[in-house]
Order: structure tokens, then sequence, then C-alpha cells
């Protein structure tokens, strides 16, 4: 078959008005469309045929005196993108972005950077969103540890007081790490009864990059409804702040009414050519 064949069956093909081919032709590009979007997102992430965004489930990331909206932080009913994490050197943590003052790299209202990691790296635990403070580096032949970023080294258990660390002797190497709301987090996770050891870079999931507020609340609800968890005393889509729901739906209403419009332009000004004519 030569080339000018093949594009004149493509231009009858999408040019058809009939309503099966239509149909067809509606589904494919629609497919075309996801497969461009997930193709990119995957791209960015590093995230290749696995999830590059995650709903926020708790409040931990929470800043007080957010604005109405709250974004540019963390919040219950967001999605999240989710970049792939190698190494440890893939993570600015808290400190050490905090010591270099305006040059500091800043995320979600705060110094370095957030992380999604598997509680000792067990896949049947929920994943948990902080932000990672420190890293400890454990050396196995002294028994002793060093944290850069608080001017540690070589010290035979770890005191940090400001993050809830007294005596602490982990057993490996990793990330400390804690959410940002101050309420509920007032220690570090590995303190707080979260995950006691530090947080390994094979444990990480990713590094959160981007935000799309307000709509994770969908997928929430979801889950909720699907595990019957929707008419328990608290169900996960309650931790959505309030003012995250009311910009939801202005959100929805104003993509439903985009195309609601254009229908009801156009139906008025068939009826109106009619009347005219």
């Amino acid at each position: 078959m030569e080339i000018d064949e093949v594009k004149e069956k493509i231009m009858r093909f999408w040019r058809s008005e009939d309503e099966n081919i239509s149909l067809v032709r509606d589904i494919l590009v629609a497919l075309l469309v996801v497969a461009i979007i997930l193709v990119a997102l995957w791209s960015y992430t590093g995230q290749w045929f696995g999830a590059p965004m995650v709903a926020i489930e708790s409040g931990s990331m929470m800043h007080q005196n957010e604005p109405f909206g709250r974004i540019g932080t963390i919040d219950a009913g967001d999605m999240v993108l989710l970049v792939k994490v190698y190494s440890k050197n893939d993570v600015l943590t808290r400190e050490g972005e905090k010591a270099k003052g305006d040059a500091g790299f800043r995320s979600y209202g705060d110094y370095g950077d957030v992380i999604v990691y598997k509680k000792y790296g067990r896949n049947d635990e929920d994943q948990i969103i902080h932000r990672a403070i420190c890293w400890i580096d454990y050396n196995e032949k002294t028994h002793t540890y060093t944290i850069e970023e608080y001017n540690m080294y070589n010290v035979s258990s770890i005191t940090i007081p400001d993050i809830g660390l007294i005596n602490y002797r982990p057993t490996h190497s990793g990330f400390i790490t804690k959410g940002d709301n101050p309420i509920t987090n007032d220690r570090c996770d590995q303190a707080g009864g979260i995950c006691s050891e530090p947080i390994k870079p094979e444990w990480i999931t990713g590094k959160a990059r981007g935000e799309l507020p307000w709509v994770g609340t969908i997928n929430l609800l979801f889950n909720d409804l699907i595990s019957g968890r929707l008419w328990s005393s608290h169900p996960t889509v309650s931790n959505v702040p309030p003012d995250s729901i009311t910009c939801l739906v202005i959100l929805i209403s104003v993509l439903v009414a985009i195309p609601l419009s254009f229908d009801i332009y156009d139906y008025y000004k068939k009826n109106y050519q009619k009347k005219t004519s």
C-alpha cells in the first residue's frame, strides 16, 4: 500500500461523520492523550510503569496559619508527584539546606526535601510522607555516629532535643525524618514511634516534586467507600481541611461549567438561526 493511500484512509477516518467511527476515534484520541500524560509523568519522575503520584491522607505535613486553599504546602487531599530516589545524594536534608541560608533549597514551606518512604522497607505498611531532617552515618566497626548537619562526629550516641532524640543508638545509617505539623508531629519519626530506625535510601519511594492541590480528596473518598471506612467515626477523607474541600467543589464546578457553557451556546445559536431563517 502506498503512502498516499494510507494518508487518504487516515483522513477519511478522521473526517468521517459516521457515529460508530466517531466513537472509535474519540476513544483512540482519549487513550492517546492519557498515554502522552503518563509518558510525560514517568519521564519526569523516573517512576516507569509505577505510580508517579500519591494522594496525601493525613495532616502531618500541614503548617500553621496557611492561606485559604493551602497551595504550596502538603495537606490531606493533595496529590504529590514523586521523583525517584537512587541514593542518599538525591535527597537534600532540612538542616543541611538551612545552613546555606537564602541559597538553601526550600520545598513546601521549609528547607530540604520531603520524601515518601516505606516503614522498615515493608510493603504491608502505610507509606509515610515526611521531611528529611539529617543523615546519620553509622560506623559499623567503631559503633559510632556522624551527623554533619549537627556537627556531630564519631559520637557513641545521638542526643538532639529539638527533634526528640535522646541517647539514640540506631543500627544502621539513614535519614532522620519528621512531619512539618508542629502539633501532631512535635518530634521526629525515630523518636515518635513511627519508624524507630533511620530511613535507608532503598526504603524511599520518591521525593515530592510538584503538587495538585485538593484533587486527591476524590481518591480518599473512593478508598473510604470501597473499604467501608466512610461510615466509620473517622474516615480518611475527614482529614481534608474544609477550605480544601471548598476549593475542590469550585474547581469541579468550573470544569463542568466550561463544556456546558459551550453546549448551551451552540444550542441557542442553532435555535436562534432557525427562528431567523
